[in-house]
């Protein structure tokens, strides 16, 4: 049975799951039948984070064009353009025992790509969820359903595992932003040009 998170809520991740190592962490949202006529391209990213909250290089910026961390921890395993179908549409594959020491949060979130111009906002967005699911036997530990009603937001810190002495937990954030994955990188201290 995963445990069924509600915004703000912590969990402990791997105290309750000793051994664990491998886990893939799975994000899915459906697009409402009022579409505006254009493809929604809804986009996963990952901040790995130190302890100011930053992220120390841009290297540790995982996205559509640096789908993986050089420590191997984190992998994004691809781009979905539609968000058609059930289950998962885009998933990053963590390993917890190659994290780097100077990173102690991993911030997971969802943009809409090109949102300006096609007009589009997360209030157009239902079904969003994030799911923790141990990797050795496809067991969902963690879900997180975003309930909330995003109206003009083009950006939604989904939630973030962070470190608590050895251990790993889970914080459901649930918090949007307006101005898309430009905004997160400058909250997260990555410049983009």
């Amino acid at each position: 049975m995963p445990i069924n998170l509600s915004k703000g809520q912590k969990v402990d991740l791997t105290k309750g799951n000793p051994g664990l190592k491998n886990i893939i962490v799975g994000l899915g949202w459906d697009v409402n039948a009022f579409d505006s006529g254009v493809d929604f391209d809804l986009d996963a990213a990952v901040f790995m984070l130190g302890d100011d909250g930053k992220c120390p290089t841009d290297k540790e910026f995982i996205f559509y064009g640096n789908l993986c961390h050089s420590s191997e921890s984190v992998k994004h395993l691809g781009d979905n353009l539609t968000g058609e179908g059930e289950g998962d549409d885009e998933q990053v594959q963590i390993d917890l025992s190659k994290i780097p020491a100077n990173i102690s949060k991993i911030a997971f979130t969802v943009t809409i790509y090109d949102a300006e111009t096609r007009k589009q906002n997360f209030g157009q967005v239902s079904n969003s969820f994030i799911r923790i699911v141990d990797e050795s036997n496809n067991t969902e530990l963690i879900r997180y359903d975003l309930g909330e009603d995003f109206s003009i937001e083009t950006a939604v810190v989904v939630g973030e595992l962070y470190r608590n002495g050895s251990e790993w937990k889970f914080n459901a954030i649930g918090s949007g932003f307006q101005g898309g994955l430009a905004a997160l990188c400058a909250h997260y201290g990555i410049d983009v040009a």
